[in-house]
């Protein structure tokens, strides 16, 4: 089977939004997270459940609200499949770093402020390589997530012809045109991403809790 510009495209752009997704959510959730599981302060409640909305709102209702947030300049691009897949990715990555970082030992903080080490240095070279492995893992239920965003991404990046059509958003389109061996094809390709990331998942989290235990 010949594999066309359009199926070929949503593949790459899938690809390339859900890397850059997972990253971005790493770069702002891994300081949250870290926040949350060590602080307790007024209204942290709010915020949580405010990070965890986009898990219980309808897809479609995560979209329009960002549809009336976002700049007219970024909608209907790819950068907009790209915000929609990190807000939708980040409160997977959000609960799971979070008991990650709860897992770390408390004791292993206190020597290295002990020690005289400060809170930069000891989240770096203390807390981190501890949770590294949560953290990994939810890394990967986030590029998971973000892969296989549509809603909220049909609703702000629309459903342009080799521009904003993801994997998902490509699989609909097939199958609106009854092209079933284009959408078997993208299928066969999300599916086999999915349970890629589903056993890297598994295996860094058997790991970890080996380690605790």
């Amino acid at each position: 089977m010949s594999v066309d510009n359009s199926t070929l495209f949503a593949i790459k752009l899938s690809l390339k939004i859900s890397i850059l997704s997972t990253i971005l959510v790493g770069i702002i959730g891994t300081p949250i997270a870290y926040l949350f599981s060590r602080k307790d302060f007024p209204l942290k409640w709010l915020l949580e459940t405010i990070f965890l909305l986009p898990l219980v709102f309808a897809p479609t209702v995560t979209g329009y609200l960002l549809l009336m947030i976002l700049k007219k300049s970024i909608l209907f691009t790819w950068k907009a499949a790209l915000i929609a897949s990190s807000i939708a990715a980040f409160p997977l990555f959000f609960k799971t770093a979070q008991a990650a970082f709860s897992g770390v030992d408390q004791e292993y903080i206190a020597v290295s402020y002990t020690l005289g080490r400060g809170p930069i240095y000891t989240f770096v070279k203390v807390v981190l390589p501890l949770a590294k492995k949560g953290l990994a893992a939810a890394l990967v239920l986030s590029f998971a997530r973000a892969m296989g965003e549509f809603g909220a991404t049909l609703m702000v990046a629309g459903n342009i012809p080799l521009k904003t059509t993801t994997i998902p958003i490509e699989i609909y389109n097939a199958v609106s045109s009854a092209e079933f061996q284009r959408a078997n094809l993208l299928v066969l390709f999300a599916a086999f991403t999915s349970c890629l990331v589903v056993l890297v998942a598994n295996m860094l989290s058997k790991d970890a809790k080996g380690k605790d235990s």
